[in-house]
């Protein structure tokens, strides 16, 4: 066997660094498509992440689950001018622009607590229709008696992010009725405060929406007494100051529901008291009444 010559072994050689050439050209390529791969699989995830993200913002962040949604901050005020609004004003507004939403109950037994008649109430911190009838209620229900741990709050935003109060920890003091608010759910339609099974025989009895109203279980209520979206784009110092002006829009609306509210409620008290009851534009609407 001869031994390889000079020229053999640099041939080989060259062979043999073109191939090291090849393999690292390989390698590198190799390399190449698995960073692209990893590129590209990391802007997949990125893109997923944002797309779940926008998700949820899209469903769940118009409905805040967050305790301080509800705002004690300037609701003394708002309530003051809510609550002291003059005679004149209340009977220049009269009914408002509608009628009578309480309708006879059929067949229910009187509802009453601490010996005296109750005015029950259903509904839900999202819910805008809510949002509207709160103004009247409150308005109402101090010609009786005293609200004291009143909160602020607005609808849902995707339920009109309407300016409101919420009933939630509230008190009520009154010598004429008794108050029952139960706010069911929370601005995320969470349930909030559950309906005992009492409440929720005659709740579902009438309705299954937002609000509710038992008047004493003599009337019942399933609606708000105005369009709710004449509250749009307001603040509740800006509704309030408009209950000043008996020919506002907003006036006739949440005074107007109120003086109704009011009609119904003096049925239950016996006309007491007289200085709420007993004034023709209240005994008017009473004699619209049935039952």
């Amino acid at each position: 066997m001869g031994r390889k010559t000079n020229k053999a072994r640099r041939q080989q050689s060259a062979v043999t660094a073109r191939e090291k050439a090849a393999l690292a050209r390989a390698e590198q390529q190799r390399a190449d498509q698995r960073r692209k791969a990893l590129i590209v699989l990391s802007s997949v995830v990125v893109i997923a992440l944002v797309v779940a993200a926008v998700g949820y913002v899209v469903i769940h962040g118009n409905k805040s689950t967050s305790k301080n949604d509800r705002s004690t901050a300037g609701v003394s005020g708002v309530l003051n001018t809510l609550t002291s609004i003059t005679p004149a004003t209340l009977s220049t507004v009269g009914a408002g622009s509608t009628g009578l939403s309480a309708k006879p109950t059929s067949g229910d037994p009187p509802l009453t607590s601490h010996g005296k008649p109750e005015l029950l109430y259903v509904g839900g911190e999202f819910c805008p229709f809510c949002a509207a009838e709160r103004w009247s209620m409150i308005q109402a229900l101090s010609r009786f008696g005293t609200f004291s741990g009143l909160s602020e709050i607005r609808s849902a935003n995707d339920d009109g992010d309407l300016a409101t109060f919420t009933f939630y920890k509230s008190h009520y003091t009154s010598k004429y009725l008794s108050f029952v608010p139960v706010e069911n759910e929370d601005r995320a339609q969470n349930q909030l405060q559950p309906l005992t099974a009492a409440q929720n025989k005659v709740f579902s009895k009438y309705t299954t929406g937002f609000p509710f109203l038992d008047f004493g279980g003599k009337y019942v209520q399933t609606n708000a007494g105005y369009t709710e979206t004449d509250l749009s784009g307001l603040n509740q110092q800006q509704v309030a100051a408009q209950l000043k002006n008996p020919s506002s829009k907003l006036a006739k609306d949440i005074l107007g529901e109120a003086n109704r509210l009011t009609a119904t409620l003096c049925r239950l008290t016996k006309n007491q008291p007289a200085s709420a009851c007993l004034v023709p534009a209240i005994s008017s609407l009473q004699s619209q009444l049935n039952a």
